[in-house]
């Protein structure tokens, strides 16, 4: 056996062990012309994504390895029917690395907004930003979008994502501004958005604004949370919500003021006293209602939408994701897919290699694998 086999042998041993009928059962490998087994499908998709191959040198360098025999054109429909499939393998493996959430959702569909930035190789390569959204807790992408970063309607917006009634959004504070949280409670979702305090003015009850300083500032106590009923003004009248905030520890607190300090050293403009002081804390507006979340339930549930943070990081550290296929959405979803699975199958082998093996692989016959926690 060559080197390079052994290594894809070994590289099956981390997948899911119902990888396979994961396949059939999504449709993935219908009709599995030109290749001779799932085997090398999978390992031809991830030649073309884990690598960066387009895919005419896929399907070149796939029929010398005796991988597979298929043009380019049918590659990329292949692509975009293991879409399913790789989402699912992708799933299955954070299962196994195991991640913490609120075990009660209120009946909300939650949901985790984000955008991030990707640029085409070569030094003249095309800058895009990618819109995302993914659901919680099972990451399925329910919203992709690519477009330029130049232009009208090219900017990270909350209403650029279309929302249902009994959607719960979590978004961090570029989308933090009025037009956004009106666009989404106009649809019935409910919102909870990081407080970017230079974009969402907050109003009291009466129409004045609110006094955000002197009301965090009695948070005295790490750890000290509080809410307080505010105000959005939107285009077509005022939103009901509550402002959830937390004092950060001294630590945390520190850290914060530094990276504003240092925006500012880097030629950035002076920061106000009062940004300094808001470093202190965690601030989260919602439209949420308090008779169904709490303030500590708002500020976890904010907590989780780190989620999407970590798959683009992923992608992006992991997964060296650059040059998007621009071919159609679902593609480009199923390319997405692929480069997490790709990062996902590195972050396992690197827990595994913990265990030092003298032959260097696990028996996966005679051992029973359990999730432990900090593990």
């Amino acid at each position: 056996m060559q080197p390079l086999d052994e290594d894809w042998k070994l590289l099956l041993g981390l997948l899911p062990t119902q990888w396979q009928q994961q396949a059939v059962l999504s449709g993935a490998c219908e009709r599995l012309r030109g290749f001779s087994s799932t085997s090398s499908l999978l390992r031809t998709l991830l030649l073309h994504v884990g690598k960066g191959y387009s895919l005419r040198e896929t399907v070149v360098r796939a029929k010398a390895a005796g991988i597979a025999e298929v043009s380019d054109v049918a590659l990329m429909k292949r692509l975009r029917k293991a879409e399913g499939w790789l989402h699912g393998l992708c799933v299955s493996l954070l299962e196994e690395s195991g991640w913490e959430m609120p075990a009660e959702t209120h009946g909300y569909n939650v949901r985790a907004l984000d955008g991030t930035l990707v640029k085409e190789p070569g030094s003249s390569g095309s800058l895009w930003r990618i819109h995302y959204s993914v659901r919680i807790p099972s990451l399925v992408c329910d919203h992709f979008e690519l477009t330029s970063t130049k232009g009208a309607g090219t900017g990270e917006v909350l209403g650029r994502f279309a929302a249902a009634p009994g959607d719960l959004v979590l978004a961090d504070r570029g989308f933090c501004k009025p037009s956004g949280v009106e666009a989404l409670t106009r649809q019935g979702a409910a919102v909870m958005v990081r407080l970017n305090t230079s974009s969402l003015p907050l109003w009291s009850e009466d129409g004045y604004r609110f006094a955000l300083a002197k009301q965090v500032g009695d948070l005295q106590e790490t750890g000290a949370e509080r809410e307080w009923q505010v105000w959005v003004q939107g285009a077509q009248g005022r939103i009901a919500g509550r402002l959830c905030a937390i004092r950060k520890s001294e630590e945390a607190a520190a850290r914060a003021r530094r990276q504003i300090e240092k925006k500012a050293q880097q030629g950035g403009p002076k920061p106000k006293p009062e940004t300094l002081q808001y470093a202190r804390y965690v601030m989260v507006f919602t439209t949420v209602a308090a008779s169904r979340l709490s303030v500590s339930e708002v500020l976890e549930w904010y907590r989780v939408r780190w989620q999407i943070e970590l798959v683009f990081k992923r992608l992006k550290t992991l997964a060296a994701l650059g040059a998007l296929p621009k071919y159609d959405d679902q593609s480009a979803r199923a390319w997405l897919y692929g480069k997490l699975l790709v990062s996902l199958l590195g972050q396992k082998l690197e827990r595994l290699g913990r265990d030092i093996s003298p032959w260097g692989y696990r028996l996966p016959e005679a051992w029973q694998w359990q999730r432990v926690a900090g593990f």
